[in-house]
């Protein structure tokens, strides 16, 4: 089969289409006929570096697929035999930049009907992320009709869930991104209420003359560093504030004496790492509410597998839109 390998750590053009051995599946797991693989920042840096965690060399990239299952372990159901499905894959090893990528059963989720493959694919990280984010505000109370929620990098493919989600309750959104482009999807597309470009030096004073007093009830800073530490001054008392991003290079990083201070929760990316199985339901209840109608994922640019090096480089070259995804024939 065709597939994208990673030997070096380095620039993407460490991305090379090679031939590769079928996955074989194990007990407990499947092999999914690749049409779409999700492509993701985290992705870009480990091949630079290995980043976070590094996987052994070689490797093949891409932590979520979408397609049918083509094969199955001996332990599991027919029933599952050509299922239109999407999963997070089973191991860097087999992963979704490939024709074929292997999945443990225990993670795979059938698309419902009235949602597109696609649709279903870009769900894969970000919709349980999303879920789980979302949840945990509501759950806090400060998530709630009526509040002003925050959203960096809104134009993103976790930030366009995060602020379809705080409108369907409620709430009133600032979207925060670069570019104008982004702006207009936010405003025009996902509904936020304002939109402001947190490149420019007086972004905060604007968000401020549109919430006035308190501030913000809830920051979701999918950007870090010192973007997020200029969205922490905007916090209302009794606020939330939840730190899982790193674009900007790292997790914003607080003081947490000046959070209590302003009684304001912090939470970081502890909040949403749970295993592949955990994250299941979750996507799930995000696929649900996308075949619903109520939840949609922004596909804003698609490559195909030969182009995954281009791939990887617009998204570092924050030239991208929501989700970005490679088609594979």
């Amino acid at each position: 089969m065709r597939g994208i390998q990673v030997r070096r750590f380095g620039e993407p053009d460490v991305l090379e289409l090679v031939e590769l051995p079928d996955p074989v599946p194990g007990p407990g797991q499947a092999v999914i006929e690749v049409a779409y693989a999700d492509v993701i920042f985290l992705e870009t840096q480990i091949r630079r570096d290995g980043a976070f965690f590094a996987p052994s060399l070689p490797y093949v990239p891409g932590g979520a697929a979408g397609g049918r299952i083509d094969r199955l372990g001996a332990d599991v159901g027919p029933a599952w035999q050509g299922r239109g499905v999407v999963a997070k894959t089973a191991s860097p090893a087999a992963g979704g930049y490939a024709q074929r990528a292997l999945a443990e059963i225990e993670t795979v989720s059938v698309v419902p009907e009235g949602l597109d493959l696609r649709e279903a694919t870009a769900l894969v990280h970000d919709g349980p992320t999303a879920v789980r984010l979302f949840d945990n505000a509501v759950s806090t109370g400060t998530l709630r009709p009526g509040a002003w929620v925050l959203v960096l990098a809104a134009a993103g493919g976790l930030g366009a869930l995060l602020v379809q989600l705080a409108k369907a309750a409620g709430a009133h959104v600032v979207a925060a991104a670069r570019g104008e482009r982004k702006l207009a999807l936010a405003r025009e597309e996902l509904g936020a209420d304002a939109a402001v470009d947190y490149t420019w030096p007086d972004w905060t004073d604007q968000v401020r003359r549109t919430v006035g007093e308190p501030g913000i009830h809830v920051v979701f800073d999918g950007v870090g560093g010192a973007t997020g530490r200029a969205a922490f001054e905007l916090t209302a008392r009794g606020a939330r504030f939840s730190a899982h991003g790193t674009p900007s290079g790292g997790f914003t990083e607080l003081d947490a004496g000046a959070a209590t201070a302003r009684e304001v929760t912090l939470a970081g990316i502890e909040q949403v790492q749970f295993s592949a199985a955990e994250a299941k339901p979750l996507l799930d209840r995000a696929l649900f509410e996308a075949a619903a109608g109520r939840l949609r994922p922004v596909i804003g640019q698609t490559f195909p597998l030969e182009d995954a090096a281009k791939a990887h480089s617009a998204i570092e070259a924050r030239e991208v839109l929501g989700k970005t995804l490679l088609t594979v024939a």
